[in-house]
């Protein structure tokens, strides 16, 4: 397969403009019943009537059975290989806030969760708090565990989800996650995976201690899981790499993490699909690149409501003409990863993908959906050669070779 970097050597700049339109976790799988998935399900007449005269397929977010997290997942979108950047999901929390990073932090996704009085997680995400409990919660926590020689930061980022920061010289990222994925089991502890992690290790469980006693009396968030250990590390950007101007558009602080450590211009004022929409109308002029995220088809698969995830899918069908009432010279309308709501997780199932311009082959498929993309002239490829058509198809990549 040949090496995705090659495009940068090809970039040229001209005035087209390229919407990337992401429903996270978008590819699902067939209930019993009806042998269809959420987006088979769904009444999608204008996703439909954009297949129809676009190049359909699917995409691999990382490789063959590979179940991908949120970072690679979109790493590979925007044509970065996901192998050779991953990174911990921390340092996409902390530049999700603009969290002022520094070499001697190690940055950790946290979330709040529900223990019982035996110490078993019944619920990995605390009834999904508000972010004002959230902002509440840290607080005290800010207050009240210390580490010494560490500085110790707390940061609210949406509803359970939280930012934790030990700055110091001596860090390592090496450490086992200390969620299990799954209720009725205890947290996991914080096991170093290297001897020079070992430290890092013992300071996290006098953390996780004293954080315990602090959350004691809190009804549902009683507990914390750490995730997604990072130190921070510098990449290049998508001006850089590809000449564009871009604007992420989206409304959970990690993708505007993603989008921050790639070099994207941010908006941070959007809560809504519909807010993301009208952004992306209004600021259309502005900027060549737009990369617009949308997190509720993936929280409802997460949730494993399958009815839920589909009304999603119609929502955004819904608003679908607006997006293509600009006419872009690209559009790609695609997930990030598939999550099931039979599963209520990622999985590794590839994931559905539109790709429309003036410029495309239109292949046969007629409606938006696992089992029509499956034929689409796209094919089945690595995400991370997505970006690459995407240029070629806005004329912004010269010939290769002589």
């Amino acid at each position: 397969m040949i090496d995705p970097e090659i495009i940068d050597t090809l970039v040229v700049k001209n005035t087209s403009k390229i919407v990337f339109f992401i429903m996270d976790g978008l590819g699902g799988l067939p209930q019993a019943d009806t042998g269809k998935t959420e987006l088979e399900t769904a009444r999608t007449p204008n996703l439909d009537a954009l297949a129809a005269r676009s190049v359909c397929g699917l995409l691999d977010p990382v490789g063959y059975g590979v179940t991908p997290g949120s970072g690679p997942a979109h790493f590979a979108l925007f044509g970065y290989d996901p192998v050779r950047n991953n990174v911990g999901r921390g340092i996409l929390e902390g530049a999700g806030i603009d969290f002022p990073m520094t070499e001697k932090d190690l940055l950790i996704r946290l979330n709040f969760a529900t223990i019982d009085r035996a110490g078993l997680i019944i619920d990995r995400r605390a009834g999904r708090i508000d972010t004002e409990t959230n902002r509440r919660i840290c607080s005290a926590l800010r207050d009240h565990v210390r580490l010494e020689g560490v500085e110790v930061i707390f940061e609210p980022v949406k509803e359970h989800r939280a930012l934790l920061v030990l700055r110091a010289d001596r860090l390592r990222e090496e450490i086992e996650e200390t969620d299990p994925q799954k209720t009725g089991l205890p947290p996991l502890p914080p096991k170093a995976t290297v001897p020079e992690a070992v430290e890092t290790e013992s300071l996290l469980v006098d953390l996780i201690t004293q954080a315990k006693k602090v959350l004691a009396g809190e009804p549902r968030a009683n507990m914390i899981l750490l995730r997604g250990y990072a130190k921070y590390r510098r990449f290049p950007s998508i001006t850089e790499r590809f000449g564009l101007n871009p604007l992420a558009i989206a409304s959970y602080p990690m993708y505007r993490g993603i989008a921050r450590l790639l070099g994207m211009n941010v908006l941070t004022s959007t809560n809504t699909i519909e807010d993301e929409i009208a952004a992306l109308e209004e600021n259309y002029g502005r900027h060549d690149f737009f990369f617009v995220h949308v997190k509720p088809t993936d929280s409802r698969g997460e949730d494993g409501d399958f009815a839920a995830k589909v009304k999603v899918i119609e929502q955004v069908d819904a608003l679908l003409p607006r997006v293509t009432g600009l006419n872009p010279e690209v559009l790609v309308v695609t997930g990030d990863h598939s999550t099931p709501a039979s599963l209520a997780s990622h999985s590794w199932h590839p994931v559905p993908a539109i790709l429309a311009a003036n410029t495309c082959r239109p292949d046969r498929v007629e409606r938006f959906g696992e089992r029509d993309c499956l034929c689409g002239g796209l094919g089945r490829m690595p995400t991370v050669h997505l970006m690459g058509l995407a240029l070629a198809h806005a004329r912004r990549l010269e010939k290769f070779g002589a």
